[in-house]
């Protein structure tokens, strides 16, 4: 089963993918990860990352196509994957639908946290502080959660049309979320 989780940055995304890759026994595929650790082997495309991340901008999407290429491809990995934070952008979502066509794979399940601004920041600010994350400083979280709306609403509007997409109130506590998620995947 391949399942998208998307939200604002901060929404509870990364720890819903944990919950679910730990059920499922699928795997996670977080951007965030694959981008940071870029970063940290200081390679050329992380370089260029981390001045868009520090900007408030989202990286190029094909860069980002391009390293979640290799893993839909992955055979171990098909139709056990979790995106999370994937797609953000109308375009990179038709690549994913592309991508996943010519291995034959499918989304079954497309599940949108939906979280307010100010609770977002304070869930950032507390995160910032426990995972020592440079990323998290709050003119950034600003910029990249405006950034996000503005850019994934066509990308809500896209999905939001399909049968397999639910929107769940990303401000309820973990284990709610979790429930409700849990809910869905039983019906």
């Amino acid at each position: 089963m391949n399942i998208i989780i998307f939200g604002p940055p901060g929404a509870g995304k990364g720890t819903q993918a944990k919950f679910l890759e730990k059920k499922l026994n699928n795997f996670q595929i977080s951007t965030g990860d694959m981008l940071r650790n870029e970063i940290k082997k200081d390679t050329e495309i992380g370089k260029k990352i981390i001045n868009n991340m520090n900007d408030g901008k989202f990286v190029d999407d094909e860069v980002v196509n391009q390293l979640l290429e290799k893993i839909i491809f992955d055979s171990n990995k098909m139709n056990k994957l979790i995106f999370d934070g994937y797609p953000r952008t109308l375009n990179q979502a038709k690549n994913l639908d592309i991508l996943l066509k010519k291995s034959n794979q499918k989304i079954d399940y497309i599940f949108f946290l939906n979280v307010q601004k100010d609770a977002i920041i304070k869930r950032i600010q507390k995160r910032k502080i426990l995972e020592k994350r440079s990323d998290d400083d709050a003119e950034t979280i600003l910029k990249r959660y405006d950034t996000y709306m503005q850019i994934t609403k066509p990308v809500l509007e896209y999905y939001s049309k399909n049968d397999n997409f639910h929107e769940v109130d990303g401000s309820m506590e973990i284990n709610q979320i979790s429930q409700k998620i849990e809910q869905i995947l039983t019906l």
